[in-house]
């Protein structure tokens, strides 16, 4: 009699799971978790002004636990955003501050402690509208705000919400 039982699959190598876990760094992987926090608070969240007010906080919470260099940043970023574009929306995105306009990310802060980085990164998304012919940047390194650098930064802001 032949046997007619498929044949049993072979067991993962045992270095499947150690592969997996090399490819994204500690920082990368609570970025991570932070991230699925996020999606979970707004799913629970009521109201639209309900939510939005605890965006806000949990942005503001975030901002006070950084070091002295990254909070004064994200503090000065925090109000240039809010006062050049009121149309965007603070909300945590991977666990950092970030603006966004009709829910999509559009504008986002990076600290140098989170990731273990020489300096913080101010971003944009591919949502922002920055496009300037066929090469534009999408993130400038930021070590401390002059004047100028509000003011640009704050130009910045504007258009990418709009």
């Amino acid at each position: 009699m032949q046997d007619t039982r498929t044949p049993a699959k072979p067991a993962k190598p045992a270095t499947a799971t150690a592969r997996t876990s090399e490819r994204f760094t500690d920082e990368e992987r609570g970025a991570m978790k932070e991230r699925a926090q996020e999606l979970k608070a707004a799913a629970r969240r009521g109201s639209r002004a309900a939510k939005a007010a605890e965006e806000e906080a949990a942005v503001l919470a975030k901002i006070a636990e950084m070091s002295d260099g990254d909070r004064t940043l994200a503090e000065r970023l925090h109000a240039i955003a809010k006062a050049e574009a009121p149309g965007l929306a603070p909300k945590l995105w991977y666990g950092m501050p970030s603006y966004a306009k009709d829910g999509k990310v559009v504008c986002f802060f990076q600290s140098a402690q989170k990731f273990n980085t020489r300096y913080a990164t101010l971003g944009f998304s591919d949502k922002a509208k920055l496009d300037g012919g066929s090469m534009w940047a999408t993130s400038y390194a930021l070590t401390e705000l002059t004047a100028d650098d509000e003011a640009r930064i704050g130009a910045l802001v504007k258009q990418a919400a709009n």
